[in-house]
């Protein structure tokens, strides 16, 4: 299993120097052998939050589950509580 994270997303508009900067939502790649797909809602460039996109699937869900699933490890002892699932990810 690979994934890759980026923690900061890019806003839509382009900024002054034509550019853009730093946004809210980003997305996750993971890579398996069997398994891919998107999942989440497919984000709008014209439905934003405050120039952002909207975040549609909470990182931690996707953390939670690789943590669980992949590495056998307690989710809630890494992220304070947390033991959201993504379904359907990783075949479960």
């Amino acid at each position: 299993m690979v994934a890759i994270y980026s923690e900061f997303g890019r806003r839509v508009h382009a900024n002054a120097s034509q550019g853009t900067d730093h946004g809210t939502a980003s997305d996750v790649y993971c890579s398996r052998t069997r398994r891919g797909g998107w999942y989440g809602t497919q984000p709008s460039l014209t439905d934003l939050d405050n120039g952002d996109l909207k975040v549609s699937t909470d990182f931690r869900d996707v953390y939670a589950t690789l943590l669980r699933e992949v590495l056998d490890t307690d989710p809630g002892k890494i992220l304070a509580g947390w033991t959201g699932h993504l379904a359907g990810v990783l075949g479960n």
